[in-house]
Protein backbone atom coordinates (compact mmCIF):
# COMPACT_ATOMS: atom_id res chain seq x y z
CA UNK A 1 0.00 0.00 0.00
CA UNK A 2 1.26 3.54 -0.67
CA UNK A 3 0.41 5.82 2.15
CA UNK A 4 0.61 9.70 1.40
CA UNK A 5 0.24 12.00 4.62
CA UNK A 6 -0.86 15.25 4.08
CA UNK A 7 0.48 17.09 6.77
CA UNK A 8 -1.26 20.36 8.63
CA UNK A 9 -0.99 19.79 12.16
CA UNK A 10 -3.95 18.54 13.90
CA UNK A 11 -6.01 18.58 10.63
CA UNK A 12 -3.06 16.10 9.47
CA UNK A 13 -4.25 13.01 7.20
CA UNK A 14 -3.29 10.10 5.16
CA UNK A 15 -4.37 8.77 1.62
CA UNK A 16 -4.04 5.53 1.26
CA UNK A 17 -3.18 4.04 -2.02
CA UNK A 18 -3.83 0.01 -2.79
CA UNK A 19 -5.47 -2.00 -5.39
CA UNK A 20 -8.69 -3.85 -3.95
CA UNK A 21 -8.67 -1.41 -0.95
CA UNK A 22 -12.34 -0.64 -1.14
CA UNK A 23 -13.47 -4.01 -0.33
CA UNK A 24 -11.03 -3.96 2.74
CA UNK A 25 -12.00 -0.22 3.66
CA UNK A 26 -14.10 -1.21 7.30
CA UNK A 27 -10.63 -2.31 8.69
CA UNK A 28 -9.48 1.28 7.45
CA UNK A 29 -12.02 3.09 8.95
CA UNK A 30 -12.44 0.90 12.03
CA UNK A 31 -10.77 3.18 14.11
CA UNK A 32 -13.49 5.84 13.44
CA UNK A 33 -16.46 3.49 13.72
CA UNK A 34 -18.01 4.56 17.35
CA UNK A 35 -20.78 1.88 17.86
CA UNK A 36 -22.71 3.83 15.11
CA UNK A 37 -23.87 3.71 11.59
CA UNK A 38 -21.66 4.74 8.85
CA UNK A 39 -23.56 7.06 6.42
CA UNK A 40 -22.59 6.62 3.17
CA UNK A 41 -23.32 9.20 0.40
CA UNK A 42 -22.96 8.50 -3.40
CA UNK A 43 -24.61 8.91 -6.59
CA UNK A 44 -26.58 6.90 -9.02
CA UNK A 45 -23.50 6.21 -10.95
CA UNK A 46 -21.87 4.32 -8.46
CA UNK A 47 -23.61 1.81 -7.58
CA UNK A 48 -21.87 -1.81 -7.52
CA UNK A 49 -18.90 0.07 -5.53
CA UNK A 50 -21.76 0.84 -2.88
CA UNK A 51 -22.46 -2.65 -2.46
CA UNK A 52 -18.45 -3.31 -1.87
CA UNK A 53 -18.23 -0.61 0.32
CA UNK A 54 -21.46 -1.47 2.58
CA UNK A 55 -19.84 -5.14 2.61
CA UNK A 56 -16.80 -4.11 3.67
CA UNK A 57 -18.13 -2.20 6.37
CA UNK A 58 -19.16 -5.40 8.28
CA UNK A 59 -22.71 -4.06 9.66
CA UNK A 60 -25.94 -2.16 8.52
CA UNK A 61 -25.01 1.14 6.85
CA UNK A 62 -27.32 4.04 5.75
CA UNK A 63 -27.17 5.27 2.18
CA UNK A 64 -28.05 8.16 0.38
CA UNK A 65 -27.90 7.94 -3.48
CA UNK A 66 -28.30 11.50 -5.23
CA UNK A 67 -28.33 12.25 -8.47
CA UNK A 68 -25.27 12.22 -10.96
CA UNK A 69 -23.54 14.92 -12.77
CA UNK A 70 -22.43 18.55 -12.24
CA UNK A 71 -26.08 20.02 -11.26
CA UNK A 72 -25.90 18.02 -7.59
CA UNK A 73 -23.70 20.59 -6.25
CA UNK A 74 -26.67 22.93 -5.69
CA UNK A 75 -28.22 24.35 -2.93
CA UNK A 76 -30.98 22.01 -3.30
CA UNK A 77 -29.11 19.22 -3.41
CA UNK A 78 -27.19 20.79 -0.39
CA UNK A 79 -30.32 21.56 1.89
CA UNK A 80 -31.77 18.09 0.70
CA UNK A 81 -28.64 16.49 2.13
CA UNK A 82 -28.41 18.03 5.45
CA UNK A 83 -31.90 17.71 6.04
CA UNK A 84 -31.30 14.31 5.67
CA UNK A 85 -28.37 14.09 7.69
CA UNK A 86 -29.85 15.62 10.32
CA UNK A 87 -32.93 13.26 10.02
CA UNK A 88 -30.50 10.13 10.46
CA UNK A 89 -29.15 12.23 13.77
CA UNK A 90 -25.72 12.54 12.26
CA UNK A 91 -23.14 13.75 15.26
CA UNK A 92 -20.61 16.11 14.91
CA UNK A 93 -18.07 12.82 16.16
CA UNK A 94 -19.67 10.62 13.67
CA UNK A 95 -18.33 10.16 10.13
CA UNK A 96 -20.29 10.48 6.76
CA UNK A 97 -18.41 8.82 3.69
CA UNK A 98 -18.22 10.32 0.49
CA UNK A 99 -18.22 7.32 -2.39
CA UNK A 100 -17.83 9.08 -5.98
CA UNK A 101 -16.24 11.73 -8.03
CA UNK A 102 -15.41 15.16 -7.52
CA UNK A 103 -19.10 15.72 -7.35
CA UNK A 104 -19.85 14.13 -4.67
CA UNK A 105 -16.67 14.62 -2.47
CA UNK A 106 -17.11 18.51 -3.15
CA UNK A 107 -20.94 18.20 -1.94
CA UNK A 108 -20.84 16.20 0.74
CA UNK A 109 -17.47 17.82 2.43
CA UNK A 110 -19.28 21.34 2.02
CA UNK A 111 -22.12 19.72 4.02
CA UNK A 112 -20.22 18.30 6.61
CA UNK A 113 -18.43 21.33 7.15
CA UNK A 114 -21.76 23.10 8.25
CA UNK A 115 -23.72 20.09 9.80
CA UNK A 116 -23.44 21.05 13.21
CA UNK A 117 -20.71 23.56 12.60
CA UNK A 118 -18.74 21.21 11.52
CA UNK A 119 -18.51 17.43 11.34
CA UNK A 120 -16.35 14.74 10.07
CA UNK A 121 -16.03 13.34 6.75
CA UNK A 122 -14.27 10.31 4.79
CA UNK A 123 -13.64 10.82 0.99
CA UNK A 124 -13.68 7.13 -0.72
CA UNK A 125 -12.86 8.81 -4.43
CA UNK A 126 -14.05 6.64 -7.60
CA UNK A 127 -12.93 8.64 -10.41
CA UNK A 128 -9.63 9.44 -11.69
CA UNK A 129 -10.18 13.14 -11.54
CA UNK A 130 -11.41 13.11 -7.83
CA UNK A 131 -8.67 10.71 -6.79
CA UNK A 132 -5.57 12.55 -8.03
CA UNK A 133 -7.54 16.24 -7.30
CA UNK A 134 -10.06 17.09 -5.55
CA UNK A 135 -10.36 14.32 -3.00
CA UNK A 136 -7.15 15.69 -1.10
CA UNK A 137 -6.59 18.96 -0.06
CA UNK A 138 -10.25 19.70 2.09
CA UNK A 139 -11.50 22.18 -0.66
CA UNK A 140 -15.13 21.40 -0.61
CA UNK A 141 -18.21 23.58 -2.92
CA UNK A 142 -21.13 23.79 -4.83
CA UNK A 143 -21.95 25.30 -7.65
CA UNK A 144 -23.93 28.92 -8.03
CA UNK A 145 -25.77 31.09 -11.03
CA UNK A 146 -22.84 33.14 -10.63
CA UNK A 147 -20.39 30.38 -11.44
CA UNK A 148 -18.77 27.02 -10.24
CA UNK A 149 -17.33 26.38 -6.75
CA UNK A 150 -18.03 29.83 -5.28
CA UNK A 151 -19.57 28.85 -2.42
CA UNK A 152 -18.15 26.85 -0.04
CA UNK A 153 -15.47 26.07 3.14
CA UNK A 154 -11.69 24.45 3.68
CA UNK A 155 -12.56 21.43 5.31
CA UNK A 156 -10.17 18.43 5.68
CA UNK A 157 -11.01 14.86 5.12
CA UNK A 158 -10.11 12.52 7.91
CA UNK A 159 -8.81 9.47 5.79
CA UNK A 160 -8.94 9.76 1.41
CA UNK A 161 -9.10 5.81 0.06
CA UNK A 162 -8.00 5.56 -3.07
CA UNK A 163 -8.70 2.13 -4.85
CA UNK A 164 -7.29 2.19 -8.66
CA UNK A 165 -9.45 -0.58 -9.76
CA UNK A 166 -12.54 1.26 -9.45
CA UNK A 167 -11.51 2.78 -12.67
CA UNK A 168 -11.89 -0.08 -14.37
CA UNK A 169 -16.06 0.22 -14.73
CA UNK A 170 -15.15 4.04 -15.63
CA UNK A 171 -16.22 5.24 -18.90
CA UNK A 172 -13.28 6.49 -21.14
CA UNK A 173 -14.44 9.49 -21.36
CA UNK A 174 -14.13 10.09 -17.57
CA UNK A 175 -10.75 8.53 -17.19
CA UNK A 176 -9.46 11.12 -19.37
CA UNK A 177 -11.18 14.25 -18.62
CA UNK A 178 -9.36 12.72 -14.59
CA UNK A 179 -5.83 12.04 -16.50
CA UNK A 180 -5.92 16.21 -17.55
CA UNK A 181 -4.99 16.48 -13.40
CA UNK A 182 -2.51 14.04 -13.97
CA UNK A 183 -0.66 15.73 -16.54
CA UNK A 184 -0.95 19.11 -14.89
CA UNK A 185 1.55 17.57 -12.25
CA UNK A 186 4.00 17.69 -14.71
CA UNK A 187 3.05 20.99 -16.34
CA UNK A 188 3.06 23.06 -13.05
CA UNK A 189 6.62 22.15 -11.90
CA UNK A 190 7.81 18.53 -12.33
CA UNK A 191 9.02 18.45 -16.16
CA UNK A 192 10.46 14.74 -15.68
CA UNK A 193 6.86 13.46 -14.84
CA UNK A 194 5.58 15.58 -18.12
CA UNK A 195 8.04 13.38 -19.75
CA UNK A 196 6.78 9.96 -18.14
CA UNK A 197 2.89 11.71 -19.00
CA UNK A 198 4.27 11.20 -22.89
CA UNK A 199 5.64 8.30 -22.30
CA UNK A 200 2.61 6.29 -19.96
CA UNK A 201 -0.13 7.93 -20.67
CA UNK A 202 -1.48 5.34 -23.43
CA UNK A 203 -1.22 2.43 -20.97
CA UNK A 204 -2.46 4.15 -18.19
CA UNK A 205 -5.83 5.27 -20.01
CA UNK A 206 -5.84 1.59 -21.47
CA UNK A 207 -5.89 0.08 -17.50
CA UNK A 208 -2.32 -0.69 -17.25
CA UNK A 209 -2.51 -1.05 -13.45
CA UNK A 210 1.08 -0.41 -12.61
CA UNK A 211 0.90 2.50 -14.59
CA UNK A 212 -2.36 3.88 -12.94
CA UNK A 213 -1.24 3.28 -9.44
CA UNK A 214 2.05 5.37 -9.97
CA UNK A 215 0.61 8.26 -11.57
CA UNK A 216 -2.03 8.62 -8.61
CA UNK A 217 0.49 8.20 -5.32
CA UNK A 218 2.95 10.47 -7.63
CA UNK A 219 0.10 13.11 -8.55
CA UNK A 220 -1.75 12.61 -4.64
CA UNK A 221 2.24 13.47 -3.19
CA UNK A 222 2.39 16.46 -5.29
CA UNK A 223 -0.76 17.72 -4.10
CA UNK A 224 -0.29 16.84 -0.65
CA UNK A 225 3.24 19.08 -0.58
CA UNK A 226 2.15 21.63 -2.01
CA UNK A 227 -1.27 21.69 0.25
CA UNK A 228 0.89 21.23 3.21
CA UNK A 229 2.50 24.08 2.34
CA UNK A 230 0.27 26.63 2.13
CA UNK A 231 -3.37 25.25 2.53
CA UNK A 232 -5.66 27.79 2.20
CA UNK A 233 -4.27 29.64 -0.84
CA UNK A 234 -2.46 32.57 1.30
CA UNK A 235 0.70 32.57 -0.25
CA UNK A 236 0.47 31.82 -3.38
CA UNK A 237 1.86 28.36 -3.71
CA UNK A 238 -1.40 26.18 -3.86
CA UNK A 239 -2.78 28.66 -6.17
CA UNK A 240 -0.33 27.25 -8.94
CA UNK A 241 -3.01 23.76 -8.64
CA UNK A 242 -5.24 25.61 -10.65
CA UNK A 243 -3.47 25.75 -13.96
CA UNK A 244 -5.75 25.98 -16.48
CA UNK A 245 -8.77 26.12 -14.48
CA UNK A 246 -9.35 30.02 -15.15
CA UNK A 247 -9.95 29.63 -19.17
CA UNK A 248 -11.53 26.56 -17.77
CA UNK A 249 -13.96 26.90 -15.77
CA UNK A 250 -14.94 29.89 -18.32
CA UNK A 251 -15.59 27.34 -21.15
CA UNK A 252 -17.51 25.21 -18.85
CA UNK A 253 -19.77 28.25 -17.65
CA UNK A 254 -20.13 28.72 -21.46
CA UNK A 255 -21.41 25.24 -21.62
CA UNK A 256 -23.79 25.64 -18.73
CA UNK A 257 -21.40 23.06 -16.67
CA UNK A 258 -22.77 20.49 -18.07
CA UNK A 259 -22.03 17.17 -19.85
CA UNK A 260 -21.01 19.15 -23.09
CA UNK A 261 -17.94 19.63 -21.23
CA UNK A 262 -16.67 17.73 -18.10
CA UNK A 263 -14.50 19.37 -15.39
CA UNK A 264 -11.15 18.03 -16.94
CA UNK A 265 -11.46 18.35 -19.86
CA UNK A 266 -12.25 22.39 -19.38
CA UNK A 267 -8.81 22.03 -17.61
CA UNK A 268 -7.23 20.67 -20.58
CA UNK A 269 -8.45 23.11 -23.00
CA UNK A 270 -7.46 26.00 -20.39
CA UNK A 271 -3.91 24.31 -19.70
CA UNK A 272 -3.45 24.53 -23.59
CA UNK A 273 -5.14 27.81 -23.54
CA UNK A 274 -2.69 28.94 -20.71
CA UNK A 275 0.76 27.49 -22.54
CA UNK A 276 -0.52 29.44 -25.78
CA UNK A 277 -1.06 32.56 -24.09
CA UNK A 278 1.84 32.21 -22.18
CA UNK A 279 3.61 31.80 -25.85
CA UNK A 280 2.09 34.60 -27.43
CA UNK A 281 3.47 37.16 -24.48
CA UNK A 282 6.93 35.75 -25.23
CA UNK A 283 7.08 34.25 -21.60
CA UNK A 284 7.89 30.22 -23.16
CA UNK A 285 8.71 28.85 -26.68
CA UNK A 286 6.22 27.68 -28.94
CA UNK A 287 7.31 24.54 -29.31
CA UNK A 288 6.33 24.11 -25.53
CA UNK A 289 2.54 25.40 -26.07
CA UNK A 290 2.76 23.13 -29.32
CA UNK A 291 4.33 20.08 -27.30
CA UNK A 292 1.57 20.26 -24.48
CA UNK A 293 -1.59 20.90 -26.98
CA UNK A 294 0.16 17.67 -29.01
CA UNK A 295 -0.30 15.53 -26.14
CA UNK A 296 -3.46 16.56 -25.40
CA UNK A 297 -4.69 15.55 -28.22
CA UNK A 298 -2.75 12.42 -28.33
CA UNK A 299 -4.82 10.96 -25.26
CA UNK A 300 -8.43 12.46 -26.61
CA UNK A 301 -8.89 15.55 -24.54
CA UNK A 302 -9.71 19.24 -26.12
CA UNK A 303 -6.21 21.24 -27.27
CA UNK A 304 -8.37 24.90 -27.45
CA UNK A 305 -11.62 25.87 -28.08
CA UNK A 306 -12.59 24.08 -31.00
CA UNK A 307 -11.98 21.13 -29.27
CA UNK A 308 -13.49 22.08 -26.34
CA UNK A 309 -16.87 22.94 -29.07
CA UNK A 310 -16.95 26.63 -27.78
CA UNK A 311 -17.55 29.68 -30.67
CA UNK A 312 -18.25 32.35 -27.77
CA UNK A 313 -16.12 35.80 -28.16
CA UNK A 314 -13.35 36.68 -26.58
CA UNK A 315 -15.85 39.13 -24.96
CA UNK A 316 -18.28 36.86 -23.28
CA UNK A 317 -15.27 34.19 -22.09
CA UNK A 318 -13.77 37.23 -20.24
CA UNK A 319 -17.07 37.86 -18.74
CA UNK A 320 -17.60 34.19 -16.95
CA UNK A 321 -13.90 35.16 -16.01
CA UNK A 322 -14.97 37.79 -13.67
CA UNK A 323 -17.17 35.91 -11.41
CA UNK A 324 -13.97 33.63 -11.11
CA UNK A 325 -13.70 33.58 -6.65
CA UNK A 326 -9.91 34.58 -7.28
CA UNK A 327 -10.45 38.07 -8.32
CA UNK A 328 -9.07 40.52 -5.82
CA UNK A 329 -9.04 44.27 -6.19
CA UNK A 330 -10.71 44.08 -9.67
CA UNK A 331 -7.52 41.90 -10.63
CA UNK A 332 -7.82 38.37 -11.58
CA UNK A 333 -4.63 36.72 -11.31
CA UNK A 334 -3.60 33.77 -14.19
CA UNK A 335 -1.19 30.72 -13.94
CA UNK A 336 1.08 30.88 -16.88
CA UNK A 337 4.30 29.32 -17.73
CA UNK A 338 7.98 30.01 -18.73
CA UNK A 339 8.13 26.83 -20.19
CA UNK A 340 7.12 23.04 -19.03
CA UNK A 341 7.47 22.65 -15.44
CA UNK A 342 7.86 26.47 -14.82
CA UNK A 343 4.06 27.45 -14.33
CA UNK A 344 4.12 31.01 -12.10
CA UNK A 345 1.26 33.25 -11.16
CA UNK A 346 0.66 36.23 -13.18
CA UNK A 347 -1.01 39.23 -11.55
CA UNK A 348 -0.52 41.82 -14.30
CA UNK A 349 -2.89 40.09 -16.74
CA UNK A 350 -5.02 42.77 -18.47
CA UNK A 351 -7.89 40.95 -19.07
CA UNK A 352 -8.35 43.07 -22.65
CA UNK A 353 -5.90 41.19 -23.61
CA UNK A 354 -6.90 38.24 -22.93
CA UNK A 355 -10.30 39.06 -24.90
CA UNK A 356 -8.12 39.78 -28.12
CA UNK A 357 -6.50 36.31 -27.56
CA UNK A 358 -9.21 34.77 -27.07
CA UNK A 359 -10.43 36.13 -30.33
CA UNK A 360 -7.33 35.01 -32.55
CA UNK A 361 -8.16 31.45 -31.73
CA UNK A 362 -9.81 29.16 -34.06
CA UNK A 363 -13.53 28.37 -33.40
Amino acid sequence: MNTVPVALGDRSYDVRIEAGLLARAGEALARFDKGRRFVVITDENVGAHLATLQASLGGPSEAIVLPPGESTKSWAQLESLTDRLLELGVERSDHVIALGGGVIGDLVGFAASILKRGCNFVQIPTTLLAQVDSSVGGKTAINSRAGKNLVGAFHQPSIVLIDPQVLDTLPARQLRAGYAEVVKYGLIDDFAFFEWCEANAAALLAGDTQAREYAIAHSVAAKARIVGEDERETTGKRALLNLGHTFGHALEAETGFSDKLLHGEGVAAGMALAFAYSARRGLCSAQDADRVAAHLRAVGLPDGLTAAGITASGARLVEHMLHDKKMAAGTLPFLLARGIGQTFLDKTVDLNDVEAFLDEQPR
